[in-house]
Parts: C-alpha cells; structure tokens; sequence
C-alpha cells in the first residue's frame, strides 16, 4: 500500500480538499447548519471549537493516522463538511473511513454516496488497499444505514470502545469492505450516484 498523503479528490461537483486552517469559517457555517455539536454520538465541533478541531487532525496527519479533508460543494461553493481517512496501517493495508459529517441541508442528498465513491476509489485504485474500514458510535442509526447502504459488510461491534467528546464510553459498530468487494460495490454506488443525482 502506497502511504496516504494530502490530494484532491473531485468528481460529481464534489470536491474533496486537504483540509488546512484557512477552512475555519466554512467548517464552522457548515457545523452551524442544524447546530450538527449538539448530537452527542457525533464528531462535528461547536463553532468555538473549529480552531481545535482543525488541529487535532493535522496533528493526526503529522503522525501518519490520519488524512482529513474538507467536502466542497463546486456548485455553490460552500463547504459541506468534512471526512478522513483515520487508524491508517500501511503494515496490512488498511485505512478506515470516518469523522464524516455534513451540513443539515446536504444530509440525505448525493452528496455522502459521491464522497464515499471518491475516497473508496483512491483508497482501492491509487492506494492498493487491502480493506477499508468505516466505524460509527452504537447510537447513531443514520450513520449505520447509510454506511451499510453503500455496500460495506458489518463486522460486528466493539463495546465499550471510545471515549465520546462528553466523556461517556461508546460502543462502536465496525463494518469494512475487502479489495475483492471493491468492484461490485464501486458499481453499486456509481448506479446510486445516478439515481439520486436524477432526482
């Protein structure tokens, strides 16, 4: 597996770009877009904590665990939101997808199957993944049908597992997708992306 490092990824008027400080005030307008802080099962910083939040992931990717990037809307321009690839382990091949969220008025839109497609294609095409793995906290429902919705295979769940930003211990619900998946569920999700994007 070639080791993870900053790119954009683009495609279905979606950009994906390395995240870095100056995207503090779209992050921040994309987190407000439904006060997305106040779900304590998710990730999403309160627009005092963007600053934070930013660092945290490029020290992430300063020690080589993570590759955070920001979700660009090309049509509007605005920032959606933001994803990563994270528990990066190039001694077996493996990257986990996750730390996803989107603004309000992008959720159940093209837009979470258009990143999923971009970053399962680099990981498996330009990577040589082996497995990419997505995990999501035992409460958060629409993150585990959205997840199982592009084609990932759950693996099972890990209690007791992470510590929540409130403190609380999470059980977390792990799913991956194998190389030898790859192909079918790279169709499948092309197939979705055209339906929804015919909407």
């Amino acid at each position: 597996m070639i080791t993870p490092a900053p790119i954009t990824l683009e495609g279905y008027d979606v950009r994906l770009e390395p995240m870095n400080a100056s995207h503090a005030d779209g992050l921040g307008q994309a987190a407000a877009d439904g006060k997305l802080w106040e779900l304590w099962f998710t990730s999403v910083p309160a627009p005092d904590q963007v600053g934070t939040y930013i660092t945290t992931a490029l020290d992430g990717q300063q020690a080589g665990h993570m590759l955070p990037w920001v979700v660009r809307d090309l049509l509007t321009g605005h920032i959606a939101g933001s994803t990563r690839y994270h528990d990066i382990v190039p001694a077996i091949d493996r990257v986990e997808i996750g730390w996803t969220w989107y603004a309000a008025s992008y959720q159940r839109s093209a837009l979470n199957t258009t990143c999923k497609l971009l970053l399962l294609t680099h990981a498996f095409e330009q990577l040589g993944c082996a497995v990419v793995g997505l995990r999501t906290d035992n409460f958060n429902v629409r993150s585990q049908r959205a997840i199982e919705a592009i084609g990932a295979k759950k693996d099972g769940v890990i209690r007791h597992h992470q510590a929540r930003r409130d403190g609380t211990a999470r059980d977390s619900v792990m799913y991956s997708i194998l190389a030898a998946e790859w192909r079918d569920v790279k169709r499948h999700l092309e197939l979705r992306l055209n339906r929804l994007r015919a909407l």
